[in-house]
């Protein structure tokens, strides 16, 4: 079925096409002539929620975040000389809450008069949940659409664990409270099983209702659809998924028939321009080195700060490499960070970010106490990701205003806590340790032998503890807005951002542009730049650290470093994450998975990483987001 086009057309690709490859590439300005483009956006890689944490300034390709993605099509869409946006997919990775982001975005670019097209060649149902907010869709004759559903796993590591002689001996304070059980167990608790099936119930009808809305369907149709899927490029075009089938030529030669042979394609649109390096020249080096000296311009408006907290919440700084970051967010580098912004004049107001399961319950509070520090002087939000529940939660409830996408996971109120028991791994290696203990509870965390009646009691204790403290965050953060009693929301229960909407668990549904835009409004303030932290090292600030031993910019601000050394030692260093990785059994082991079913190897990483915070934290807020959907 064709269907009318409108006066302006924005396409997305949802496959890469090697004839937009090729063609013509323009500046990434606007040009002056009214001359007709086509702005590519190329979505490839994982869709990252902050930047990189090294810029060395010559990147070839630099990682796409969300937020630049999003402003991207924004400029894209108040730009009356961009007549196509066009999004060329090459497998990209990215979350739910960040596709119904995205799809929001592209949902504005309708509402603002433009057409938005689309062109599939073979997409996942999640990914053509985004393509249908397209007013048309097109499909390459041998293309596919995967519309079959949601398909659900959960790794468990109990078998594993047992294989290399390892027990986990884990307790926790909540029924619903699973984050323990991927380790102690081979399949979930009744509480876990409940609780994953209504997550996904309510993801399932989203992505229903997305898609029934977009392509003017009911739900039930869709739903009828859903169970017949997948569909080839012929059975979509029956079924009204798609509007025609095209090849990738011909979907290109209908944009030249429209916008006329002299259109510019511009597949670097909104992009900053990265400094070009002579690399045959011995003094090229020197001059980025110089350029990386120098000091910024000075402030000429005010701003707007991103604060992200990205990836698992423990205790000390932020430890990027030159390859990207830990996959962890220290509480010292955001306290001083938090700080910073709440001396500085220029920031007007503060959005922080949390895409993170939780982690160190020690972290999450000082995380939270500087989330409600800051909230107390100036206009301050908090924008959820794909992922904000335990200690993501907890620190969350610091601000006045909570945002969430419809498929954010949150909630997530409980505690566990626990040990690695290593005796077995050693007996089978053959090695033995003498013990000698003084004080009662002295080995209390020993990893022998299972805690005994009487020290469970105590670790109980201990989490009852932290657990109250969670609840009595919660009640000052939220009072007044829950719609229940918070027991019957606590206790570990994890919801969809839409259903933590419902129950007054958030404030409102959005993405990170709705926050930003919040608390502008709340500062008053209009004319106004966007500033995301913690800001990229540069090549300069790296020389530095490698010369003198002195942390980057988070560390500026003054003040006591509160890192804390844990009960094995100084293990509140972010970079000790990495010691179950380095073991070498461990790197083969993942390699052997990776190329057997990269698919699911990044979940099985994220729920190793668990059990290297077992080992790290007394205490931890977190919840297992190794959940597979596909």
């Amino acid at each position: 079925m064709l269907r009318i086009w409108k006066p302006a057309v924005v396409v997305v690709l949802i496959a890469a096409l090697p004839t937009l490859a090729a063609a013509k590439k323009a500046t990434t300005q606007p040009a002056k002539a009214a001359i007709p483009q086509i702005a590519v956006f190329h979505l490839s890689d994982e869709i990252l929620e902050r930047p990189l944490g090294v810029n060395l300034g010559f990147n070839l390709e630099p990682a796409e975040t969300l937020y630049d993605l999003v402003h991207r099509l924004a400029l894209a869409r108040k730009d009356p000389s961009v007549k196509a946006v066009v999004l060329t997919f090459e497998e990209p990775i990215m979350g739910w809450a960040q596709m119904q982001e995205l799809r929001s975005a592209l949902v504005e670019l309708r509402k603002s008069g433009k057409d938005v097209q689309c062109y599939l060649e073979e997409v996942s149902g999640g990914m053509y949940q985004l393509a249908s907010a397209a007013t048309r869709v097109c499909i390459a004759p041998g293309g596919q659409i995967d519309l079959t559903g949601l398909h659900v796993e959960a790794p468990y590591f109990k078998g594993l664990l047992d294989k290399i002689r390892l027990e986990a001996d884990i307790e926790h304070i909540g029924a619903y409270k699973g984050a323990g059980e991927p380790f102690t167990r081979t399949g979930p608790s009744d509480e876990a099983r409940q609780m994953l099936e209504w997550i996904v119930k309510d993801l399932f009808e989203q992505m229903v209702d997305a898609i029934a809305q977009g392509r003017q369907m009911t739900p039930q149709h869709v739903r009828e659809l859903i169970d017949q899927g997948p569909f080839n490029a012929r059975q979509a075009q029956e079924a009204q998924l798609v509007d025609e089938s095209l090849d990738a030529d011909e979907f290109l030669d209908a944009l030249y028939d429209r916008y006329g042979a002299e259109a510019e394609v511009v597949r670097d649109y909104g992009e900053e321009t990265e400094p070009q390096v002579d690399l045959s020249s011995p003094f090229a080096f020197f001059k980025l080195l110089g350029e990386s000296m120098g000091k910024k311009k000075g402030k000429v408006k005010s701003e707007v700060a991103v604060v992200h907290v990205d990836g698992l919440i423990v205790t000390g700084s932020n430890e990027p490499d030159l390859f990207g970051d830990s996959g962890e967010t220290g509480s010292t580098t955001i306290r001083r960070m938090l700080a910073r912004l709440r001396e500085d004049d220029a920031v007007k107001a503060v959005v922080v970010r949390v895409d993170s399961p939780g982690g160190s319950a020690l972290a999450s509070d000082i995380m939270w106490r500087a989330v409600r520090d800051l909230a107390d002087e100036k206009p301050t939000a908090v924008s959820m990701g794909n992922l904000a529940a335990s200690g993501g939660y907890y620190l969350s409830v610091g601000a006045p205003t909570i945002f969430a996408d419809p498929g954010t996971i949150t909630g997530s109120i409980g505690v566990i806590g626990g040990k690695l028991v290593t005796k077995g791994l050693w007996d089978w290696l053959g090695v033995s340790f003498h013990e000698l203990a003084l004080g009662k509870n002295a080995d209390l965390y020993n990893s022998n032998r299972r805690f005994d009646d009487r020290q469970r009691e105590i670790i109980r204790g201990q989490l009852k503890y932290v657990y109250g403290l969670f609840i009595d965050r919660v009640t000052e953060g939220r009072q007044g807005k829950l719609a229940k009693d918070l027991e019957e929301l606590a206790g570990g229960r994890v919801f969809t951002g839409k259903q933590a909407r419902a129950n007054g668990l958030v404030d409102q549904l959005g993405g990170l542009q709705d926050a930003i835009a919040f608390v502008a409004n709340q500062a008053k303030v209009k004319d106004y730049e966007v500033r995301q932290f913690p800001e990229p090292r540069n090549l300069f600030d790296l020389i530095i650290e490698g010369l003198t031993g002195q942390g980057g910019k988070e560390d500026e601000g003054g003040g006591v470093s509160l890192r804390s050394a844990s009960r094995k030692g100084m293990h509140g260093r972010v970079g000790e994450a990495r010691w179950l990785f380095s073991q070498p059994a461990v790197r083969d082991f993942i390699e052997t998975i990776r190329q057997a079913d990269p698919a699911r190897t990044p979940w099985v990483v994220r729920g190793l990483r668990r059990l290297d915070l077992i080992r790290r934290y007394q205490s931890l807020l977190v919840m297992p987001d190794e959940v597979f959907i596909r």
